[in-house]
């Protein structure tokens, strides 16, 4: 920083005194050292790592749950409600600017990485035998649309290829069925301006209605047919979550009494699990198939992670040594999110291959098998890192920049430390 420089003072001299003064030159008030400037200059507005941390978390825990299907993990940690209640805030901040160019933008960023992934799966579905003008007739193409803009449910068949195949059957199904995150997040972002202004005209009542909605249509009380009806469902069910972000973005959790919001979260998640114990289906306590106790439960505990959001813009203690992972997570979030599933079941493939490696198959079997899953847990990460290389650039050419390989941070921050 720079200051402006300051006119030279000179004493004034009166006409016709008997004496004379000599001028002196008063010098500019010398520029501060770059040291000092910099520490003095306002910090700019840079990620919340608090956030970075939940959304790779949240990331994680859909990997695992998707392999192990342990219910209780949608219990433990809700995580397409954190997600949701995220991307909330992050919105919310970046309407500030026009309306129609943050949709626009938003919209660039999420269509590409999905068109990525149909470019590759959809021409595997129809390969492997998919015949829908047979099975759906002519209005099977104004479905296939939503593989270009997904307003609704892409078309996929529940089972395709052939029992023995290198894919089992319902590969289809598993690796279609992350396009409803895309689908919902399309709605939520199309939705945010209005959202937003009546969220801040009636904040409470805002935030609680699609809570009230979920209780009206996600409990079979009212039913809406078709394909409408299940992004109805999940608009509902996570609306909340999404307009809470709205809540934390506007510091609207800092003006309530920290007691006060804690216990009402509690009491939302007491309800979540009450209503959940009446209702639980064939995989026992998984929330994903209990649409009031999901977005109960993950609205109440959103509350709390939001309440007690610290402002991180450096992971702090232990949690540095994760920096590089965090940051990679959240810059190919869309990706590891799309592709985790279909990824999921190559590992499975490649394990059976370890019976054929001389010495393994005959001594190594019997533990093979006792830890199958585990084994692809370790495995899809390379896989995940492999797509990561191979098609995550799309993500940064949504955006509108560079493209990068690894975009960890690393990079910028040996910038940093050189500048």
């Amino acid at each position: 920083m720079t200051y402006p420089s300051h006119p030279p003072a000179y004493p004034q001299q009166p006409n016709g005194d008997a004496y004379t003064m000599p001028l002196r030159v008063v010098p500019p008030p010398a520029a501060p050292e770059p040291a000092a400037t910099a520490e003095s200059a306002p910090a700019k507005p840079g990620r919340d790592r608090y956030l970075d941390l939940l959304r790779a978390v949240a990331l994680v825990r859909v990997v695992v749950f998707h392999l192990f299907g342990w219910a209780w993990l949608t219990v433990l940690f809700p995580s397409m409600g954190v997600m949701f209640a995220l991307a909330g805030s992050l919105m919310a901040r970046s309407l500030s600017r026009p309306a129609w160019s943050v949709i626009r933008s938003r919209v660039r960023r999420l269509l590409p990485p999905m068109w990525a992934f149909v470019a590759v799966t959809v021409p595997i579905v129809f390969a492997l035998g998919w015949k829908p003008v047979r099975e759906e007739g002519i209005w099977w193409f104004l479905k296939l649309g939503c593989y270009i803009l997904p307003v609704g449910t892409p078309p996929f068949p529940w089972e395709n290829g052939s029992e023995g195949g290198f894919l089992e059957t319902s590969w289809a199904e598993q690796a279609m069925g992350p396009l409803w995150y895309i689908r919902a997040y399309l709605w939520f972002v199309l939705a945010s301006p209005l959202l937003l202004k009546a969220f801040r005209k009636l904040p409470w009542a805002t935030l609680l209605a699609p809570l009230g909605l979920t209780a009206v249509i996600g409990t079979g009380l009212v039913t809406v047919p078709g394909t409408f009806g299940e992004g109805l469902v999940d608009f509902a069910v996570f609306g909340s979550c999404w307009i809470l972000g709205f809540a934390h973005n506007d510091g609207l959790l800092k003006t309530v009494p920290r007691y006060l919001t804690v216990s009402m979260a509690a009491f939302l998640m007491a309800f979540a699990l009450w209503w959940a114990s009446g209702h639980l289906t064939e995989e026992g306590w998984n929330l994903d198939e209990i649409p009031l106790a999901q977005s109960a439960w993950s609205l109440g505990f959103c509350v709390i992670l939001l309440q007690y959001a610290p402002s991180w813009r450096q992971l702090p203690g232990r949690l540095a040594g994760w920096d590089s992972l965090v940051t990679l997570a959240n810059n190919r979030a869309v990706t590891i999110y799309l592709w985790h599933n279909l990824l999921l079941m190559a590992t499975f493939p490649l394990i059976d291959r370890l019976w054929d490696v001389p010495w393994v198959g005959d001594h190594l079997g019997t533990y093979i098998d006792a830890s199958y899953n585990t084994l692809a847990l370790i495995i899809v990460w390379p896989l995940i890192g492999l797509m990561i290389v191979s098609v995550g650039w799309v993500e940064d050419v949504a955006a509108r920049r560079r493209p990068r390989l690894w975009p960890n941070g690393t990079a910028r921050t040996r910038d940093r430390a050189a500048a």
